[in-house]
């Protein structure tokens, strides 16, 4: 249990061979000894070992009671010479004593030997208990909200298989692209061949997909929060740590009570997702950028952007993982680096009275190239600082017959009013066609009717 004690193996070869002698006619010969690493005692450094004995016990043992204790089991004080700060003492182990390392070792056989059951009950110190962190607030919502929209909450494994590095594309932050060797890895793996410290929640998230599968359940809404690790940045041997969430969802809309499958969830679900989440968390204005992610499939990938930062990915799982995990239907998966979101305040909450006066809305088709996004549309309107425009909103989108294969018809929807006043229709009519013209001088994209 301790280890074997190789000081005694020469009285040990010496009995040994005495016994060969006077038993079966033996001779004594010439002591070989092959001993190319000498054995080097461990030194346990303490400045007041009474003190560390009552701190991490609560026993009341007598500086002398002390050191007896340790002398009698062969622990010694080492030479004065030996200490450069005379503050602390040099504890020396024996040879027999592999197990005797540190500080709390020394505790350790003092308190077996003036007698476990002298310690006391007592509650450790306390800081802080019973407050909440930074953040709790924040993600209990995040969870109540996922929660709401039907979602499940699963727990998996931290270990997961090597052959996921190169599969899944780990969330904004998580790893240093940089450096080359990036993931942790455990020498000792409780799961056999999942020696990898995750570095990505999604083959977990997958795992529970499938075994879901397997007892027939097709419409599926699982999520997780939880921690990833990778190698620090700054120190090689430190593992970083950050907090993600993670979602799956596939199947069809589930209604209560309605036996009647409902229709199939879609890449706009997923998007309605993310956006209802980071709304719970208090961001309110996500940006989407299309993207290629090596497990997300191609046309069908987008990037968050929060603050200008790109925080996650989400979009429809490749045909290549669909495959490997048999899903025979869509799977769109997300995961956002949660650490990332939260780091960043919200923005207080900012409450103004509710309009007075009515507002004038206008619906506008755009003829425009398929590279041109809503997005970018919206974003060249609200950049213009109209102050009597106050939203722009998607109605529709149109491809097809009468339009070239490069292009598509975008319908929006801008509404104007004014805090101090009804708006008249020639007033509106001149601002929305100001508005029409700059954003086709900004995009290129032009009225169709």
């Amino acid at each position: 249990e301790r280890g074997v004690d190789i000081e005694t193996l020469t009285n040990a070869s010496n009995r040994a061979a005495q016994l060969i002698c006077d038993l079966a006619g033996g001779e004594i010969g010439e002591l070989i000894d092959v001993y190319p690493t000498k054995f080097v005692a461990n030194e346990i450094e303490s400045a007041d070992i009474a003190a560390a004995v009552q701190r991490l016990t609560g026993l009341d043992v007598e500086s002398g009671e002390c050191a007896f204790i340790l002398n009698a089991l062969g622990i010694v004080e080492a030479d004065e010479s030996k200490i450069k700060n005379l503050k602390s003492k040099i504890f020396v182990s024996p040879s027999w004593r592999h197990d005797i390392a540190i500080e709390e070792d020394l505790v350790e056989e003092i308190a077996r030997h003036a007698g476990y059951e002298n310690i006391g009950i007592e509650l450790p110190p306390a800081f802080g208990a019973g407050e909440y962190q930074t953040n709790e607030f924040r993600k209990r919502r995040l969870r109540q909200r996922l929660i709401d929209n039907g979602f499940d909450e699963a727990i998996s494994y931290s270990f997961i298989d090597t052959g996921h590095d190169d599969v899944f594309e780990a969330a904004p932050g998580v790893v240093d692209s940089a450096t080359d060797d990036k993931f942790i890895t455990l020498r000792d793996s409780v799961i056999e061949g999942a020696v990898r410290m995750r570095p990505t929640m999604l083959p977990g998230i997958l795992d529970a997909v499938r075994l879901n599968f397997n007892q027939q359940r097709r419409d599926l809404r699982i999520f997780e929060i939880g921690k990833v690790f990778a190698r620090s940045n700054d120190d090689a041997s430190v593992a970083k740590e950050q907090e993600l969430l993670a979602f799956a969802i596939t199947g069809t809309e589930i209604c209560e009570d309605q036996a009647k499958p409902g229709r199939e969830l879609d890449f706009y679900d997923a998007k309605g997702v993310v956006e209802s989440a980071l709304d719970a968390v208090g961001i309110s204005d996500p940006q989407f950028r299309a993207t290629n992610v090596k497990h997300l499939r191609a046309g069908q990938a987008a990037e968050i952007v929060v603050g200008g930062n790109a925080v996650g990915y989400f979009g429809s799982l490749s045909d290549d993982i669909a495959s490997g995990y048999k899903f025979r239907q869509a799977m769109f998966v997300a995961e956002l680096n949660l650490q990332l979101i939260l780091d960043d305040a919200p923005d207080p909450i900012a409450y103004r009275p509710l309009p007075r006066f009515p507002g004038v809305t206008r619906d506008v088709s755009l003829l425009a190239k398929r590279s041109d996004t809503y997005d970018a549309i919206r974003n060249a309107i609200i950049g213009q600082s109209r102050e009597l425009c106050r939203s722009v909103a998607f109605v529709d989108v149109f491809e097809g017959k009468g339009l070239d294969e490069d292009q598509r018809s975008i319908t929006i929807r801008i509404e104007y009013r004014s805090d101090d006043r009804t708006l008249v229709e020639v007033e509106v009519d001149k601002l929305h066609k100001q508005i029409i013209d700059e954003l086709g001088r900004i995009t290129c994209v032009t009225p169709r009717f």
